[in-house]
Formats: C-alpha cells, sequence, structure tokens
C-alpha cells in the first residue's frame, strides 16, 4: 500500500510536467462558435461575455441587441465583458451578423443543484511559477468537456504554455500577461436544449511574498540634518517593501528609541504608492518649532514584515546661518571692484601710461644714439633778460659727485654779483648744467637753424634728445610755442620710452593763478598733475636749494652722449 502512494507521487509531477512540456491541447473541440443559433447560461454577478461570430472582421465593434418579447433596447457589444443581471436573460441577435441566441442569467443559488463544493471566481497567481485554474462548477456536471476563454479568444488559439488536465487550467510559468479574466464553456442538457454554461474566473499575478526585511531607503543608516532653531522641522522616512498579499505595514518615528525617554512623535497619515513587486510608504513626523533640546536627541524612523525589522535614525545639528548680505554682498562687490577699475583704466589711461614711462621705464640706449642730453625749454622773463648780460661763468668742468657738484653750482649765487642780481633760474641753470656738470644742451634759440619750420625743428630736437627739462612758468604757460614744446615732449613721451621728462616750476603759485588767452590742450592739462617736477624759488635757504640740485642731479641722465652733433658743430661754426 505504502508503495502504491509512492508511485502516485512520483507519477504526477512527470504528468504534470509532461502536460508542459507538450504545450498543452492544441485541438479545438466542443461548441463551434460558428453556429447561428446558440444558447448561453450565465450565473447573475460573474463577467460575461457575449460571443463573437468568427466571420465578423474582430477591428469592428458588433452590436448584439435584445430581440422578441421584452426588447427593451438592451445591447452589448460581443467580445466586450460585463456583469451579468436578471433582467440580461432574452434573445439576442448581433448586427452584420447571421448569429442569434438566447441567454438565460441564473441565480448563484440555483446552480448548484445539490451540488456542494467550493468556488473560486478570484485567483492570485504567483508570477515566475506554475499557477491551476479551476473551473467553477466543474464537479456538479456529468459533462467533462471544458473550453477555456482569455476574454473572447481560446487559450488553446494563444501562444502560451499551458495544459489542461479536467476542468482545470494549467499556466506552466506565469507572467503579468496573464492577469485577466478567464471563461470556462462547458456543455449541459436542459429539457432537451443544448445550453452552454459559461463561467467566469478573475486572475490576477502577483510576484512572490517578500523575502526580505522592508528597505529604508531614507534615513538609510544614521545621517545627520541641519536645522535652524526656532523654525519647524519634517522628519521624511521612505521604505520600500516587497509585495504581500494583505499589506498593511506601518512605519513610525520614535524620540530616542530603544532608551528610558523613548516618546512616539506626532506624525501624518502616511503616503502608500504600490508598484508590481514594491509598495513605497512614505511617512513624516513634524517638529513644529526646534529647540536647543531636540540636538541632543536621536529620532527612529522603524517599520517591519514578515521578514524582519529595519531602522533608520536621523540627529539633528544647528545649521550655520550664512547671512544674505555676504552671500550676494561678496560677488557684487567684487563686480563692482572689476568694474570700478576698468572705469579708473578708461579714464586714467594716459594719466596711467605717463607715470609708468616717467618712473618706471626707460630704454636703454647709447649714447651716440643722441645728439644731445637735455633739451631744455623756458621763455625769457623780464628779469632774466637784464641779468644775461652780466651773467659769465668759467667754462672748466667741476666734479661730477652730488655734494662736489651741489657746492660748486652754488658759487654764481654766492658771489656778490648773484647777490646783488638775484639771477633767475632761467640763467644759472644752463649754465651749471652743461659748464659745471659737462651735459650737451639743445637751445632753441642757440642749437636750432633759423628759417626751418618751427614744428619740425622742435620734434627733432626732442627726438635727438635724452631728456627734456620745461620751466614752467606763468609766462611759459602763457606761451603758445612753449606749450607746443612741452605737449610735443608729453607725446614723444608716450611713443618713446628712452625719453625722460622733468618739469621745474620756478613759481608755481603764479603759474596757477595765470589764465591764458587760450586754454592749455587736454593732453597737457592731465601731463602737468602725474610728470616728475621740482620746485625752485630764489631766495630759498642754501639748504633747500642744495637739496634741489640734489635731486636735479638724480634726475639727469646716467650716461651723456660720446660725439659732437652736426648742431653742436653748427652752433660752434656760428659761434667763431
Amino acid at each position: 500500500m505504502q508503495t502504491g502512494y509512492i508511485l502516485l507521487f512520483l507519477i504526477f509531477p512527470i504528468f504534470v510536467e509532461g502536460c508542459c512540456q507538450g504545450n498543452g491541447q492544441r485541438k479545438k473541440t466542443g461548441l463551434q462558435r460558428d453556429a447561428t443559433h446558440q444558447h448561453y447560461r450565465a450565473v447573475e454577478g460573474e463577467m460575461f461575455m457575449m460571443p463573437c461570430n468568427k466571420s465578423v472582421n474582430r477591428h469592428m465593434d458588433v452590436m448584439c441587441s435584445r430581440t422578441g418579447e421584452g426588447a427593451d433596447g438592451t445591447s452589448f457589444v460581443c467580445g466586450r465583458g460585463f456583469p451579468a443581471e436578471a433582467k440580461h436573460s432574452g434573445k439576442y441577435a448581433c448586427s452584420g451578423s447571421e448569429l442569434f441566441f438566447q441567454l438565460q442569467v441564473v441565480e448563484r443559488s440555483e446552480i448548484s443543484l445539490g451540488c456542494i463544493q467550493s468556488e473560486e471566481n478570484s485567483i492570485d497567481l504567483t508570477v515566475d511559477q506554475g499557477g491551476e485554474v479551476p473551473c467553477p462548477g466543474f464537479n456538479c456536471s456529468n459533462n467533462t468537456h471544458v473550453i477555456w476563454y482569455k476574454g473572447n479568444k481560446a487559450v488553446s488559439e494563444q501562444k502560451r504554455s499551458w495544459c489542461q488536465t479536467g476542468g482545470t487550467l494549467h499556466l506552466c510559468q506565469v507572467n503579468k500577461l496573464h492577469t485577466g479574466v478567464y471563461f470556462c464553456d462547458r456543455q449541459i442538457i436542459d429539457q432537451g436544449v443544448n445550453w452552454t454554461f459559461r463561467r467566469a474566473v478573475n486572475v490576477t499575478v502577483v510576484p512572490a511574498e517578500a523575502s526580505k526585511s522592508p528597505n529604508i531607503i531614507y534615513p538609510n543608516g544614521n545621517i545627520t540634518e541641519e536645522v535652524e532653531l526656532g523654525q519647524p522641522h519634517t522628519l521624511n522616512c521612505t521604505v520600500h517593501f516587497d509585495f504581500e498579499k494583505d499589506f498593511s505595514r506601518e512605519v513610525l518615528w520614535y524620540m530616542n528609541y530603544g532608551s528610558n525617554t523613548e516618546t512616539l512623535l506626532p506624525m501624518e497619515p502616511q503616503q502608500r504608492n504600490k508598484t508590481f513587486t514594491v509598495y513605497v510608504v512614505i511617512r513624516k513626523a513634524i517638529i513644529k518649532q526646534v529647540t536647543p533640546e531636540h540636538l541632543n536627541n536621536r529620532y527612529t524612523c522603524i517599520t517591519s514584515n514578515i521578514v524582519g525589522n529595519s531602522t533608520g535614525t536621523i540627529e539633528l545639528k544647528e545649521k550655520i546661518k550664512v547671512k544674505w548680505p555676504s552671500l550676494v554682498g561678496y560677488p557684487i562687490a567684487s563686480l563692482l571692484l572689476v568694474a570700478g577699475l576698468g572705469i579708473v583704466l578708461h579714464v586714467k589711461w594716459l594719466e596711467i601710461q605717463l607715470i609708468y614711462r616717467s618712473h618706471f621705464q626707460h630704454g636703454k640706449h647709447h649714447g651716440d644714439e643722441k645728439e644731445f642730453d637735455v633739451f631744455l625749454s623756458y621763455v625769457w622773463s623780464l628779469p632774466s633778460a637784464e641779468v644775461m648780460g652780466v651773467s659769465t661763468l668759467s667754462s672748466q668742468r667741476g666734479p661730477d659727485t652730488d655734494e662736489e657738484a651741489c657746492s660748486s653750482c652754488m658759487d654764481p649765487l654766492n658771489t656778490e654779483e648773484g647777490k646783488s642780481t638775484q639771477r633767475p633760474l632761467e640763467v644759472v641753470l644752463p649754465q651749471v648744467l652743461e659748464d659745471r656738470w659737462g651735459y650737451r644742451l639743445c637751445l632753441l634759440e642757440r642749437d636750432v637753424v633759423p628759417g626751418g619750420a618751427y614744428t619740425n625743428d622742435v620734434v627733432l630736437a626732442i627726438q635727438r634728445s635724452q631728456m627734456l627739462i620745461c620751466l614752467l612758468s606763468a609766462d611759459y604757460l602763457s606761451n603758445s610755442n612753449a606749450v607746443f614744446v612741452l605737449e610735443s615732449g608729453v607725446q614723444a613721451l608716450l611713443q618713446d620710452s628712452t625719453l625722460k621728462l622733468l618739469l621745474i616750476w620756478t613759481s608755481r603759485a603764479s603759474a596757477s593763478l595765470i589764465q591764458p588767452d587760450s586754454p592749455l590742450p587736454t593732453l597737457v592739462q592731465r601731463a602737468l598733475k602725474v610728470l616728475p617736477s621740482l620746485d625752485w624759488t630764489s631766495g630759498k635757504p642754501a639748504r633747500a636749494t642744495s637739496n634741489f640740485w640734489r635731486s636735479l642731479k638724480k634726475a639727469m641722465p646716467h650716461q651723456k652722449v660720446k660725439l659732437v652733433s652736426l648742431m653742436q658743430n653748427q652752433k660752434h661754426f656760428i659761434l667763431t
């Protein structure tokens, strides 16, 4: 006997496996769907679908309308399911075909006819596994022949792995496409009439039951959140649950979970979303106002399922406030600074060039490239002209050191004749530079041949000189020729990095009060503010005068011209 049971258990799996491997029945038997007159019986409350004649175009909706006695305009589309009701019983004709059938809807209590069995009209099948769909009421009939349909198409006509044993449909491997309403048709004879008894089974494909504990997406492990004191804060917990048939899991928030001060936090209703395999649950806890005490607590999100528990914790720390003025101010201040520098450079570009070329850039040159050391520009004032006739100095050269140069250059001013006349700088400076310090000067009234173009002579003389010195006074700034020399020198300085330019104010105060007949050129006005300058005032103490000569000596060219220029030769020729 035990051997018989063992053989039965061994043979049944082989039979089912062979059923699936044989791809099920493909032979269509039973009701001929093309028959023009059919009788259908349905159970009240179950889904029913009007059959469609195979000769009808399936891309068109075929209406089946009630006819004969009791016709009340009821109509249905063949191939489209609807819940059967007792009032639907009657005769129907389908448009566009010769299909006529009679529908009889019976109460569920009438179908047992003394047969007691549990009927399942809804079945859940697990994906990727085998499944069985039983035909309701199959054991209450002597007719064991059953034809299965999914929708309006016979299962035998569908390319899926299935098989049938008795009144049960076996699906070899369930997938999501198997979800839907299945109909099992079996034949019964009642009072000499062949009826097709159609029963409906609603099949739902579900994933496998949970195999792991819930997955807390956030907070994942132990994390820290920044909060602002005095402000509300929301704690969020997002959890993924594996599928459960009757899902009713809850996510909870605790403060100091597992300690003696454990507290359940006030929470909002949890939000739940479902995909095919996962339930996504979101639960929020609200802290209405964050206080320093909240920073010392730990907040735990906890949940569980049939497999186990899962937790995630959050700790709070005070957020360092960043003042908006600082956050926004720094970039704006940097932008304004760059814009301001750009504007200054644009407006003061001339002054910047003059300062740079005057103080920081002097090109290298050899003395033989220039004919003069200094181009001296001045305007004779009346006192200067009077003393010119009595000023005579020795032409011998003196020492070149600063101390000796200053001492020797002061000698003309200390003579009795110098004291009586108080000779101006226009008289003294050419003699000191040329006779005492040995520089070759270019003086317009002496070294430029008369009869030429004045402007060309001035520009050429400046180009041939290492340095331009202008003795500024009220008379100088009122003289258009002198101003032209100064303007030409400034232009030459902007073009020639080897030229040096020095301004010596002989009477700065009186020059500031004078108003020339024609205003000074803009280039000259801007250059007067930034070019290197010295101040000279006759009658100053000897120490102040000595400082002037010492500063002038430092500003002079370091190398003197080596050859006598053509203009110098011409000067000596004229003098002889």
